[in-house]
């Protein structure tokens, strides 16, 4: 598939992009060499190659989960700029 400067403006204008001359001959030679590159990326053998998640084997490092006690409500509004009872007071958001 080949990416010009007709269908980079036909894009832009889809997304309400203004683009100058100069961004749309950069951005469709940009788009091309990544086609190009993903084209180049078909051709390699992956048949006996498995599937991973990443390159490296990576683990994650979990702690054991241990419960605790929880913050009591006047520690943890110590520092609320406001409050009301036992409660966090937030600017409404919904009109």
């Amino acid at each position: 598939m080949a990416i010009d400067k007709k269908t980079v403006e036909y894009v832009a204008h889809l997304a309400r992009i203004e683009l100058k001359s100069q961004e749309l001959e950069k951005l469709s030679q940009q788009l091309q060499d990544i086609l190009n590159f993903v084209d180049k990326l078909k051709e390699i053998n992956i048949k006996d190659i498995a599937p991973t998640s990443h390159i490296l084997p990576i683990n994650n490092v979990l702690r054991e989960d241990i419960p605790k006690d929880s913050l009591a409500p006047k520690d943890a509004l110590i520092n609320a700029p406001a409050q009301e009872g036992s409660f966090f007071v937030v600017p409404k958001v919904i009109e």
